[in-house]
């Protein structure tokens, strides 16, 4: 079969996690035989067209006009992706046969990953009379615990349009199901739990002991315990909550320093590890290349993800993949991929006395903490692997065209 799948971001063009789901996804899905076409926004450096595998096609197209604002400029996007998929999809109706009536190995379908992809993944659906599968990773609704302004309210009218216009969406957790039952309305039955996953032999490089501590020694002495945050410098990461917690950990454990990753606006926590007095103990690395970022991974003793808002959690999975012990918070879909007490610690939401404490449980603790990190390497090997993840999409791609062939549109 063939498969259009539009994302705003893909790499290297990495926002948030969406780009390394349509990434994995893609591949994952052309290992099993599915020809996969992503289209997706252009990136400095980066081929127009790239083949990234046999059955991989990878295109970036650019966004040509002045935009006025970031809504301005996903609309004109859109208009960019759908003008190279009605390329392909008018290429393909020259094969002979209409879309509808190809079995499912020879079909066509539309993949949309969230309110960025809506524009286009509608209109190609109505144009060309395909079915259209949206992925919904979070909702305007949970990032911002409510709608409280106009840009909010629109964003989360262009959700419930995706998540109508689809035919079938796909969460990432339990807890994203019912977030998107609750704020888009979606019925039950149209809606597919299918979880994020990692791949764990990314993890694997050579990086002997000498490289190891040379690396390491960039960014803590010998003798201090590393505690790693990785994500997005905005309030539902919860970077506060850590930084507020570092204190109460250094009361019991001072031989601790903390690294937060990623790349954005970050003064409001810089000017509060000033005002906790624990700047010293903290290093703001800043946006880092993937190769920086797995060597990091490679030398954190405990991965801290202290969510306000969590549809998944990614970085935990990456974090269990990794083999380092992990602290997350309740939120969302966290609490499904962290197990307390068996895969990691699970402490609750914006509490920098519960997040302390699970800190220390793991500093204090290192041979549970270790048999904690064994379960979760399994589980991430087994649950979380991209080939069953690729499998059971390719289930409800199967679904999906079955009921598809049988309808009057």
């Amino acid at each position: 079969m063939r498969l259009i799948m539009l994302s705003w971001e893909y790499p290297p063009k990495i926002v948030g996690g969406i780009a390394r789901h349509t990434y994995e996804l893609g591949h994952a899905l052309a290992e099993e035989g599915v020809e996969v076409h992503v289209i997706t926004a252009e990136f400095p450096g980066a081929p127009a067209y790239e083949r990234q595998h046999d059955l991989l096609h990878v295109h970036r197209v650019a966004v040509t006009e002045h935009a006025n604002d970031f809504v301005h400029w996903v609309q004109l996007l859109n208009r960019s992706m759908q003008a190279k998929a009605e390329e392909l999809l008018n290429s393909w109706q020259q094969e002979g046969k209409p879309f509808k009536s190809r079995a499912f190995a020879d079909g066509v379908l539309l993949h949309a990953h969230d309110w960025l992809a809506h524009y286009s993944g509608a209109h190609l659906k109505h144009a060309y009379r395909l079915p259209l599968i949206a992925t919904i990773h979070a909702t305007e609704y949970g990032r911002n615990n409510g709608l409280h302004n106009d840009l909010q309210r629109y964003i989360a009218s262009v959700e419930w349009q995706l998540s109508y216009e689809a035919w079938r969406v796909i969460c990432c957790s339990w807890y994203m199901k019912g977030e998107v039952e609750f704020a888009l309305q979606t019925p039950s039955d149209k809606i597919a739990v299918i979880p994020n996953g990692v791949d764990a032999t990314k993890f694997e490089f050579k990086f002997d002991e000498t490289e190891r501590q040379a690396f390491r020694s960039n960014y803590a002495a010998p003798d201090e315990k590393i505690l790693f945050f990785v994500g997005r410098m905005v309030r539902e990461k919860g970077a506060h909550v850590l930084l507020e917690a570092l204190p109460k950990v250094r009361v019991v454990y001072p031989k601790v320093k903390l690294l937060i990753v990623g790349g954005g606006y970050r003064d409001h926590l810089v000017q509060l590890a000033n005002w906790l007095g624990v700047a010293p103990h903290v290093y703001f690395t800043g946006f880092v290349p993937d190769d920086v970022l797995l060597r990091i991974y490679r030398i954190a003793d405990v991965a801290v993800f202290p969510s306000l808002y969590e549809p998944f959690g990614i970085v935990a999975l990456e974090a269990m993949a990794a083999r380092i012990p992990v602290v997350v918070s309740d939120a969302g879909g966290l609490k499904e991929v962290v197990e307390h007490n068996v895969t990691g610690i699970v402490t609750w939401l914006n509490n920098s006395d519960s997040l302390a404490w699970g800190i220390l449980e793991v500093l204090q603790n290192p041979e549970r903490a270790q048999q904690m990190v064994k379960e979760a390497y399994r589980r991430v090997n087994t649950l979380y692997n991209w080939k069953r993840i690729a499998r059971q999409t390719i289930e409800q791609y199967r679904q999906v065209w079955n009921e598809y062939r049988k309808s009057d549109w």
